[in-house]
């Protein structure tokens, strides 16, 4: 098999078969081990699995700790790097296009499946016997944006304000600025790019070291889960967690599928590929973990340093392809289930509304339930209070939310530099392999 240089700022380096490490120390396998021990204690004595929650939240905190820092410097340096800043602009509106129409396509398919399976049907559920304070602190902050206060909020109150509350969107604002003035100041900037690109290779080896410890992150948050809501809780809502769980599958397998195959590569391949944020994001329900490990392998496999910059973070905010499953599927759900009849308008404005409300609601625990809080509340009708129906399930939804989510800004990666002539085919097929 052919071997490929070690990107310098990559957290995984490709290494001879010869020198290939013992399976029990290749991470996807420590983390699955975790994983199945997690679910063992979860099931057995669950007081002591939901003590483990500050493992799982440590871990989580710590890499999102350099999140902000890796998405400025590769940024930054992408774009000081480009000699043609035109390409950034063309790759930036290729990437909105593409995320805006695939995450509708999206939304489409969770409200058809939510019509075709009627995942809520038979509950009939009275309204006032539901616990509508456990939904009120969501609903004080679910608010529908518009495209005014969304494209405002992109911009930081100052620039350390966008790292102290890292804040993805606004970072890769500044980030561009930075990356634009630095270019524009040729050799004179020279030294401040090749400070910042250093500061990058500290920063992913910071992250390679961390990752180390993913496997007591993934026992940490996957044991709190099972100790807490039990897998008993699965058993009435199992149409439902069933039906977005096999949702998730197909649209990963045949819509990203087919947009894989129109691109030249395999998204079996890819996931293969991947394996180790695919484990990982299941474990702690958050995309936004995943997000140092991915940049790294997508460079990897050929993807420049801008692109990757560029495409990534921004898919975070607006590629939510699993948000917008869920938020068009779980709105169905809470209208049947408390018998709520939806006008064909009603729903198409409930499909509106969740193109706004969806973005920016991928990588944070809790943010896709607040922003179908903000949805639904275009909708008189349907009761608010309706949502404490999944409140208690949310968290096994928001396993695969975030995996969509993951996967598809990995996908919309490689399709955009297949595009943009940044990768051959067959160097593709080959990495992959």
């Amino acid at each position: 098999m052919a071997t490929f240089p070690p990107v310098q700022t990559g957290l995984v380096t490709a290494a001879p078969a010869s020198s290939k490490p013992p399976f029990y120390r290749v991470l996807w396998v420590q983390v699955l081990v975790a994983m199945a021990l997690a679910v063992v204690l979860g099931c057995v004595d669950p007081a002591r699995a939901i003590a483990m929650k500050p493992l799982g939240d440590a871990f989580i905190r710590v890499i999102s700790m350099i999140i902000t820092l890796i998405i400025f410097c590769t940024v930054v340096t992408g774009i000081a790097g480009m000699e043609n800043l035109k390409k950034v602009g063309r790759v930036g509106g290729m990437a909105l296009l593409y995320f805006e129409v695939v995450s509708t396509i999206a939304l489409l398919i969770g409200l058809v499946v939510g019509n075709v399976i009627r995942p809520g049907s038979g509950f009939n559920v009275n309204v006032a016997t539901l616990d509508a304070k456990a939904v009120a602190d969501y609903a004080g902050q679910a608010k529908a944006q518009s495209v005014t206060e969304f494209l405002m909020h992109i911009i930081p109150t100052t620039v350390f304000d966008a790292f102290a509350r890292g804040d993805i969107l606004e970072v890769v604002f500044v980030a561009l600025l930075f990356g634009f003035a630095l270019s524009a100041s040729g050799a004179r900037a020279k030294p401040l790019v090749e400070l910042i690109d250093s500061l990058t290779t500290v920063v992913f080896d910071i992250t390679r070291i961390l990752m180390k410890f993913a496997p007591v992150g993934a026992f940490g948050a996957m044991a709190y889960t099972v100790g807490k809501f039990g897998l008993a809780s699965l058993g009435p809502l199992a149409k439902l967690i069933g039906t977005f769980w096999l949702t998730s599958a197909l649209f990963v397998v045949v819509v990203l599928g087919v947009i894989g195959w129109i691109a030249s590569f395999n998204i079996f391949r890819f996931l293969a590929y991947i394996k180790e944020e695919i484990l990982l994001v299941l474990a702690v329900s958050s995309s936004e973990i995943a997000i140092p490990t991915l940049m790294a392998k997508l460079e990897k496999l050929g993807c420049s340093k801008s692109l990757v910059g560029l495409v990534v973070p921004t898919g975070f905010t607006f590629n939510t392809d699993g948000t917008s499953l869920y938020m068009t599927m779980a709105a169905l759900f809470v209208a049947q289930a408390t018998n709520t009849h939806l006008t064909l308008t009603q729903q198409l404005t409930i499909l509106a509304v969740a193109v706004l409300t969806s973005k920016g609601a991928s990588g944070v625990q809790g943010a896709s339930f607040i922003a179908l809080v903000a949805t639904l509340s275009v909708i008189p009708t349907i009761p608010v209070a309706g949502m404490a129906l999944i409140l208690g399930i949310d968290r096994f939804l928001s396993m695969f939310r975030a995996l969509v989510n993951m996967i598809g800004n990995g996908v919309a990666t490689l399709v955009l530099a297949r595009w943009d002539g940044e990768l051959e085919r067959e160097t593709l097929k080959k990495r992959l392999g």
